[in-house]
Order: C-alpha cells, then sequence, then structure tokens
C-alpha cells in the first residue's frame, strides 16, 4: 500500500475519531511527509508497512545535521510514531518501527510564572470605570482562577457557567470537555459584567451565548486578550514578557506550591499525561530545599 493512500488514512482518523483542528492533523502530516521526503532522496524503495526501524533511525540523523533543533526533531518523531500507532489499530501491521528508537534528549525550559503579589498588582491596575476595563477584569480573573488556555477563554459560553456549582464547563484540545472549579472572585466580576455591561451590547448573530465580547458584540480574539496582557503589564511597569499562557503557568506552580494533588492539577488543565504537568513541581526549589534542611538528618 503507498505512502500517500495510508496518510490520507490517518488525516481521516485524526480528523474524524481523534476531533483534531487542521493545523494539528497538517502538523502530523508534515512529519510523515519529512520521513517520506527523506526516503526519495536518498533513493530508498521503501513499503511504509515493511520499514526497517534503520532507515528511521537514519531519517532522525539526517535531519540533526541538517539543523533541525531537537525539540522539532521530537516533535517529527512524535508524529511519526502516531503514524505508526494507527497502522497497529487498524491491523495493517503488527510491530512498530518506531518502538526502540530514542528520540532526542530535552532540556525541559521552566515556564515563566507571576507571583501571587504580581497578579494581584496587575488585577488592581485595571480601571473598572470603564466598560471594557470590566470585562477585561472579569476575564482576567476567570483566566487565573481556572488556569485556561487562551482559546478556551475566548470560546468560553455563557450556558457552561455553572454559578451555584462553582464550576465552568471548558471545550479543549480536539474538543475534548472538562469542568473546572472557578473562583468566588471570578465569577462576581462576571456577574457585574453581565448584568450592568453585556446586557447593553448589541450582539452579533451567532455570538449570543459568548461570555466575553468585544464593542461590537463578537468574540474577541487571541490576540486581542495578548495585546490587553501587555498593556497592563507595560502599565505596571512589569519587566517580564508576559502572556495569556503566563496565568495559565503561574495557576498550576500556585496551586502545588500550595499542596494540591498533581492528578488534581493534571484534570483542571486539561492535560492529557500528568508528565506535562510534572514540570510544574521543579517550580518551587527554595521550598524542596528548605525541605531538605529542616527536615534531612544529615542536612
Amino acid at each position: 500500500m503507498a505512502w500517500t493512500q495510508l496518510i490520507k488514512q490517518f488525516e481521516a482518523y485524526l480528523q474524524l475519531e481523534k476531533s483534531l483542528s487542521g493545523n494539528s492533523v497538517e502538523a502530523y502530516r508534515r512529519d510523515i511527509k519529512k520521513l517520506v521526503q527523506f526516503l526519495d532522496l536518498k533513493g530508498y524503495q521503501v513499503n511504509p508497512l515493511t520499514i526497517d526501524p534503520l532507515y528511521i533511525q537514519e531519517f532522525l540523523g539526517w535531519v540533526n545535521e541538517l539543523g533541525m533543533t531537537a525539540h522539532s526533531q521530537a516533535r517529527t518523531l512524535s508524529g511519526i510514531r502516531a503514524f505508526y500507532k494507527f497502522l497497529i489499530m487498524e491491523d495493517l501491521i503488527s510491530a512498530d518501527p518506531t518502538e526502540n528508537i530514542e528520540g532526542p534528549k530535552l532540556d525541559r525550559k521552566l515556564p515563566d510564572t507571576l507571583s501571587f503579589e504580581e497578579i494581584e498588582q496587575l488585577f488592581a491596575a485595571i480601571d473598572v470605570s470603564t466598560p471594557e476595563g470590566t470585562r477585561n477584569k472579569a476575564m482576567l480573573e476567570t483566566l487565573y482562577s481556572s488556569g485556561l488556555r487562551v482559546s478556551e477563554l475566548v470560546d468560553l459560553r455563557i450556558s457552561y457557567l455553572y454559578e451555584p456549582l462553582g464550576f465552568i464547563k471548558v471545550t479543549g484540545k480536539g474538543n475534548k470537555e472538562r469542568l473546572v472549579p472557578i473562583g468566588r472572585d471570578a465569577l462576581k466580576y462576571i456577574r457585574i459584567y453581565l448584568d450592568s455591561i453585556r446586557c447593553h451590547i448589541n450582539i452579533k448573530k451567532g455570538n449570543e451565548d459568548i461570555l466575553f465580547l468585544n464593542r461590537r458584540g463578537a468574540k474577541l480574539t487571541r490576540v486581542m486578550i495578548f495585546t490587553i496582557i501587555k498593556n497592563l503589564a507595560k502599565q505596571v511597569g512589569l519587566r517580564k514578557q508576559i502572556s495569556p499562557h503566563t496565568f495559565r503557568h503561574s495557576f498550576a506552580t500556585h496551586l502545588i506550591e500550595g499542596g494540591a494533588d498533581l492528578r488534581a492539577v493534571q484534570e483542571m488543565l486539561g492535560h492529557e499525561s500528568i508528565t506535562t504537568t510534572e514540570i510544574y513541581t521543579h517550580l518551587d526549589r527554595d521550598y524542596l530545599k528548605q525541605i531538605i534542611k529542616d527536615f534531612h538528618p544529615r542536612s
């Protein structure tokens, strides 16, 4: 069976069964196409169903020599692994040729975070005497209170608010839904925004259930959220490079520093793998050092 036919079947699986976005499907397609391009350049006549792992190992060496970063190499190998897991699932092959192939060693970069005092400083600088300020206050309180991705924030719906229970429903990656707790302050400012600002906006068709709107009654863009946060940081003289994701990192870090269970944080963030969440356990190094100092018998 030819590469092109199998790749098309894999794309259909990602779209229909995994519910991945078009961009995600395209990223997987590019990963496999890189391997096919390498095989063509080398003149290797290789059947995708009987490929020798040595060809994949040679491919990884080739992209490394081309200067591809370790993270890009790891991402490409991940896409190829997913392709072969799909072929196994479809009973087209019985063994995964990528199983024993090691990816590049990655240095895990610790995400930037804000201290609670810095977050309080940012929130205090929002001018709630204006309609946009009232909205922004509710929006950023929600972002920090529930650890949302920026895409989840702009897509948040009024019908997804469960105020009496203190939860919101979030649609994350792959259209997967999860229930996330939301703090009292965030709910308070959302209610103020709904009752005093949003109710006076002329809402564009199709945006009736979207929670946070611009002044023209349409859903906010991701870029707009970035701009609001950048301007706020500049206003208070914060030197850190921050983005909407900084609030998400800070949410996770502050929970774990406070002793929250890692599995619970994983669930709230919508991480499929616990290893993604575990990066936040590296952040509170001073606390860990103090624990050793205070309790280890040979400190």
